[in-house]
């Protein structure tokens, strides 16, 4: 076969020549290959090296690129809804995501080493709370009067002063009063609490006393998954019935049985019964305490009631009380069965089939928030992808950006050992803060988290104890040092901020370290861009239990 030469390089007729970097070396490859051992003495070659098409126009285009280039987002003039250190992954507020559009998430390559250092923020697309949000209808009375409440109950309201109900209060106070077992869901931080005791102490008001008995039959029950939170909510229980003339009892676990013996006995009487699932059953099994006369049992942050550390000791509470099967038999004033109300923001998988063990499904009626399982959008919520190594550092310089002044801050661990560790750290750098997590004695636990809610210490370190259902309206600052291992989790410590009652909307901080972590966030982050509801969070609550979405309310 001929050859020809071109500028000094022995190519085949009708072959390309090539260009660049590695061009040059397959070219002087070739020219060796050609000469030969001796420098072009020897004769020409019956073979020549061809290079495919493919190839040529590979060397072409150059050294490939690592990575691929990102299309550009167009921004639009306005507020953002998701701000991002790289400008266009960020979205504007006014975009709106095609149903089968596939957003562009800044958390996509989060997995990569060399991702660290990266950020993206949710910014706040409200100043008030959805639960504070007015009612729709122009006109209408939405005051605590028109929702049913006596005279009584709203002269009370008044002076603590309480004077306008939130969304929820007016979609379950008179579902409630109404009689008849229900579910009532509805966003952290949205005033539940009051959304139950109204409608329970109204008819604890209307029903006739029967008279003394022991051991004590308390007239209704709260059950609550820890000690803070019962504290917490006898607490606003008692101020409430001291008004009306009602009277609230708390027992708590960590203290032995002589101490639940003695606060039986201190007021034998009681109209309300606050109490942890674990003290309770260990006061019904030593007979302190019988559920015959209950016309009303609440499960407080059905969640964690319901999880397996709780499990068996609320099914025991719920065989021993007479749980009414239809709204007929909670009316009976002399034959009273006990109506059923369970509360929470979010529910676990099985909660119809665990109900179902005790009442009728067909009675039961599910309160649903609009804002359900959304996150909220008052609320400032920033994740920062960074190495296990730098946390410490970097929580140090929030904290020390936050300073005393702009409120109080709230530190999650994902267990007791990382807090211990994190408060060693603190008291290296002189930082006063308290500690609580599960591990700790009832009698280090007492006290701590009031300490905190008074001012007196401005930094607390946590675990998910401190997640569920307290109030925290002076906290500004939530910090996730370390990611929660669920959505669930996750949308509790937001929660914590941004509350009924906070000053301020508040802002999260989430430390986004371990591979497992980034595919939450991208879940976050997506639902963020689509404006939806977080995925897998709907009420596990199946049929034959009817749905009824009070959000018409406010529209009527």
């Amino acid at each position: 076969m001929a050859l020809s030469k071109v500028g000094g390089l022995m190519v085949a007729p009708g072959e390309l020549v090539l260009g660049g970097a590695r061009a040059s070396a397959v070219r002087l490859l070739l020219v060796r290959w050609v000469q030969g051992p001796a420098g072009g003495g020897g004769p020409p070659p019956e073979n020549v090296v061809r290079i495919s098409r493919a190839m040529q126009l590979r060397l072409a285009r150059g050294p490939p690129r690592r990575g691929r280039e990102l299309p550009v987002v167009p921004t639009r003039a306005g507020k953002l809804l998701l701000r991002s250190r790289r400008p266009q992954l960020s979205q504007p507020r006014s975009l709106t995501l095609g149903r089968w559009e596939r957003p562009l998430l800044v958390s996509a390559g989060w997995k990569h080493r060399r991702s660290c250092g990266d950020y993206f923020q949710l910014e706040r697309s409200q100043e008030q709370a959805p639960a504070l949000q007015p009612p729709r209808a122009a006109g209408g009375d939405s005051s605590f009067r028109a929702l049913g409440l006596g005279p009584a109950l709203v002269s009370a309201l008044q002076s603590l002063p309480i004077t306008q109900p939130t969304a929820v209060q007016r979609r379950a106070i008179p579902a409630l009063l109404r009689g008849g077992n229900a579910l009532c869901a509805a966003e952290t931080g949205s005033g539940k609490t009051l959304a139950y005791l109204l409608p329970l102490f109204q008819k604890l008001l209307s029903r006739p006393l029967l008279g003394p008995a022991w051991p004590p039959c308390p007239r209704s029950l709260v059950l609550l998954p820890s000690r803070e939170l019962a504290e917490q909510v006898r607490s606003v229980a008692s101020s409430l019935g001291h008004s009306v003339g009602l009277r609230v009892q708390e027992i708590g676990g960590g203290r032995g049985m002589a101490s639940v013996k003695n606060q039986l006995r201190s007021d034998p009487d009681a109209d309300l019964l606050v109490s942890t699932p674990g003290a309770l059953c260990k006061a019904l099994r030593k007979r302190m305490v019988r559920l015959e006369r209950l016309c009303c049992l609440v499960l407080d942050e059905a969640d964690t009631l319901l999880d397996p550390t709780f499990l068996d000791l609320v099914e025991e509470v719920l065989m021993q009380a007479p749980i009414a099967h239809s709204p007929k038999e909670v009316a009976d004033q002399w034959n009273t069965k006990t109506q059923l109300v369970v509360v929470g923001a979010t529910f676990p998988e099985g909660l119809g089939q665990f109900l179902s063990k005790v009442t009728n499904l067909g009675h039961f009626t599910t309160l649903t928030s609009q804002s359900l399982h959304h996150l909220l959008p008052h609320v400032q919520q920033k994740f920062i992808r960074i190495k296990g190594s730098d946390k410490a550092s970097e929580l140090l310089q929030l904290i020390k950006d936050q300073g005393r002044s702009n409120g109080a801050l709230l530190i999650f661990c994902n267990n007791a050992s990382t807090v211990n560790w994190l408060g060693y750290i603190l008291d290296d750098h002189k930082i006063k803060h308290l500690r609580l997590q599960g591990q700790m004695p009832a009698a280090m636990r007492a006290g701590i988290f009031n300490t905190f809610q008074k001012g007196q210490r401005d930094v607390l370190i946590c675990t998910d104890l401190a997640s569920r259902g307290l109030d925290t309206s002076r906290v500004a600052l939530v910090v996730n040092y370390d990611f929660p291992s669920t959505l669930q989790d996750y949308l509790h410590r937001v929660g914590r901020v941004g509350r009924v009652g906070s000053k301020v909307p508040g802002t999260v901080v989430s430390f986004v370290t371990h591979r497992w972590d980034v595919d939450l966030v991208r879940k976050i982050e997506t639902a963020a861009r689509r404006r939806t509801s977080l995925p897998g969070m709907e009420s596990a609550v199946k049929e034959p239990l009817p749905k009824t979405d009070l959000t018409q309310a406010d529209k009527q």
